[in-house]
């Protein structure tokens, strides 16, 4: 796309999205910090990477069968 603009309608572009992106509310990482480790830590009982998933509950546990070559 860029390709085919000249230069003059490229920094066009550039200018509205920096016009944008200034508008956008800033915060500090820390507090950031703060609200991500709370969330995470509030989900963490339910999550299924952290407790693993019951056998009655996973579609993937299937019988212990294998393949048999005779």
């Amino acid at each position: 796309m860029a390709r085919d603009m000249s230069d003059k309608e490229i920094l066009k572009m550039e200018l509205e999205q920096l016009k944008k992106e200034v508008n956008t509310p800033r915060t500090a990482v820390s507090a950031n910090c703060t609200d991500t480790i709370s969330f995470v830590e509030a989900l963490l009982p339910n999550d299924p990477l952290i407790k693993g998933v019951p056998d009655d509950k996973n579609p993937y546990k299937g019988d212990k069968g294998g393949c048999l070559i005779t």
